[in-house]
């Protein structure tokens, strides 16, 4: 059981630990709201900010985070650094975005995006001599900031002090109560207020101070260092404290909390402002409250370059004299756009976002735009507009059949213009052009082509349209010629397509399906058209031969010289289903030929080579229809 609540207990202090990471900036701070029941302790509303950089989500080092820890944790300690209470937890109440732009027509529109999170608990002390430092610390910074060494190992450390009974331990803190997040160019002046606001009308006072680590020294977390929290960050020179972040006039504050100066390099800055608390009436110092916070430098230099396209053509199926205009000019947040229609029309856009245009007629414009007109930061661009709509591409087949010639027609048509060249392209098969609406193709199998049509216009416009297109066929098979015993049915086999028509329906169960049923015994040729529902329609022939049987016929002679005419020494069986053998012997007993193959036959070879003109024994063996064994034997004469 203990190894099961140490395990959990580590995962909880890991993934605090982690999600610390991208936390960029915070304060801590009290408000007293009364007494315990006993009236024997103040109690005290601890709030901790903290601020994330909200365009982060994944680093190099620090992995992926894109949003806050909950809880996170503080402790309390005497002024003589001992711990006063267990770890307090204290919970989100609310988060806020903090964006800004910058709104400057002649810069880079540059963007920061912060979020900032509240939280509070409520803690009970007893006013005791020297007070209480109330503080929160966590590893580590964000990534690669310019002032601090090694700022994602680098801890940081939150705290304020509650006064003790010798001077107002019912104080309430100052706390920075503007929350803003500033895009900061660099080379370029700022002012930002960083004023604090304390409850009470304390007076306070301003300085830039050092940022302060965790106070552990290394890597880890460590969240529980007691007070004094004198340990700082590790500046990278000439960085410090009072200088975090250079400038020439370096940054400074003023008694007001306003900070100022000319930055002189871009980057991420920690920059930590102070501010002493003294009491109103009696001027005793109360304590000393921090912030800090990531000040992002932007490089917002950018050339300003107007941009859109140099020609543009209405070639739209709609006759419509109406062109959506296009705008990617590198430009500022703020950029204004006019433009000159060459229509004797212009107007000013605020933005880049596309918009249309109508012109009130067809012919060729000449549109001029120009990024901030009347300010030092202006660029122009010319471009030429062709409004011929009212082009649409369209075409028909006629013939969906392999091995028939399919007829394409150009169906389109031209409101502005005229066709004036038409391209056809099937597959990767590139045809000439031609001025002709009709072509016609002979496909050589069934399948799906992909048939293109483009065309040229007397404007320069042009359209293209692709289909695909099925091409069907059908297979017609008839079956193998056949020989069959007098008076004994047989199925027809027909295939290769969806509709049939045998002719001569002579002796047919029915002419018109497949495989119809066959009673004759007079020997026919029968043909077959087969077709589909696509129009496909192709021819097929079977002979069919009567022979009394059952039995086995077998010629007397063959010649096999290559006429087509007896040129293989064959049996023709006639009632057989099954084949034991067929042999042929030579004059002295030597096999020279045996297959069951009756379709194909002796060639009269030897060993792949001409047979000697001879008589020849045959012998085979077979069964009949009526499971009768035949043996027969006989000879033949081969003749060249």
């Amino acid at each position: 059981m203990k190894r099961v609540i140490y395990l959990v207990l580590g995962c909880c202090l890991l993934y605090l630990d982690a999600a610390a990471y991208h936390i960029i900036g915070g304060e801590i701070y009290y408000k007293t709201i009364g007494m315990s029941a006993d009236n024997l302790r103040y109690r005290y509303q601890i709030t901790l900010k903290l601020y994330r950089d909200a365009d982060f989500t994944c680093g190099d080092r620090q992995g992926c985070i894109d949003q806050f820890e909950n809880p996170s944790v503080a402790n309390v300690y005497s002024a003589n650094g001992t711990r006063i209470l267990n770890s307090v937890y204290l919970y989100i109440t609310s988060v806020k975005p903090l964006i800004d732009t910058l709104k400057n027509p002649c810069l880079a529109p540059q963007a920061q995006h912060l979020e900032v999170a509240f939280y509070e608990a409520t803690i009970e002390l007893p006013p005791a001599v020297g007070g209480y430092y109330v503080s929160s610390q966590r590893c580590c910074r964000g990534e690669k900031l310019a002032n601090i060494y090694d700022s994602e190992h680098e801890g940081s450390t939150y705290y304020t002090v509650i006064p003790g009974s010798e001077t107002r331990p019912n104080n309430n803190s100052a706390y920075f109560n503007k929350d803003t997040a500033i895009v900061i160019c660099n080379a370029m002046p700022f002012k930002v207020s960083y004023a604090a606001f304390d409850p009470d009308g304390d007076s306070l006072t301003y300085s830039l101070c050092s940022a302060l680590t965790d106070g552990s020294g290394t890597s880890e977390r460590n969240e529980n260092t007691p007070p004094p929290y004198n340990t700082t960050v590790h500046y990278i020179p000439p960085y410090s404290g009072s200088n975090p972040m250079g400038g020439n006039p370096a940054i400074s504050i003023d008694n007001q909390g306003m900070i100022t100066c000319t930055p002189d390099r871009p980057g991420k800055y920690v920059v930590t402002v102070c501010v002493n608390e003294y009491d109103r009436v009696t001027k005793k110092f109360l304590g000393t409250h921090s912030k800090d916070i990531l000040m992002t430098i932007f490089d917002c230099t950018t050339r300003i370059t107007a941009s859109i396209p140099s020609l543009l053509r209405n070639c739209s199926e709609d006759a419509s004299f109406t062109i959506p205009m296009s705008n990617s000019s590198n430009a500022g947040f703020t950029s204004t756009y006019y433009w000159n229609f060459g229509d004797g029309t212009d107007t000013l856009t605020t933005s880049k976002t596309v918009f249309d245009h109508t012109f009130p007629d067809t012919g060729v414009f000449k549109v001029k735009m120009i990024v901030n007109p009347s300010l030092a930061c202006t660029d122009s661009v010319t471009a030429e507009v062709r409004n011929y709509p009212g082009l649409k591409v369209d075409f028909s087949n006629t013939g969906f059949c392999k091995g028939d010639q399919v007829k394409f027609e150009d169906l389109s048509s031209y409101h502005y213009g005229d066709i004036t060249s038409r391209k056809w392209t099937i597959d990767t098969i590139k045809f000439p052009a031609q001025t002709l609406g009709v072509m016609t193709y002979t496909f050589p199998m069934a399948s799906v082509y992909s048939v293109t049509l483009d065309l040229s216009t007397s404007t320069q416009c042009e359209g293209s349209i692709t289909k695909n297109i099925q091409i069907y066929a059908v297979n017609p098979f008839a079956g193998n010629d056949t020989i069959l015993m007098k008076g004994k049915p047989f199925t027809m086999q027909g295939s290769g397509g969806e509709f049939y028509k045998w002719t001569p329906a002579y002796g047919l169960s029915d002419p018109n399906i497949a495989n119809p049923m066959l009673n004759s015994n007079t020997d026919t040729t029968y043909h077959l058209q087969v077709s589909n529902a696509q129009g496909c329609i192709g021819y097929d022939s079977v002979s069919v031969k009567f022979y009394t049987g059952p039995d086995i016929y077998v010629p007397n002679a063959f010649s096999p010289n290559g006429d087509g005419v007896n040129d293989r020494f064959r049996f023709i069986p006639v009632g057989m289903i099954s084949y034991k053998y067929f042999r042929i012997y030579n004059r002295w007993g030597q096999e020279l030929y045996a297959s069951t193959d009756f379709k194909t036959g002796w060639d009269g070879t030897i060993g792949g080579q001409p047979a000697p003109m001879d008589t020849y024994i045959w012998i085979l063996d077979a069964t009949d229809v009526n499971g009768k064994n035949i043996q027969q034997k006989g000879t033949v004469t081969l003749i060249r």
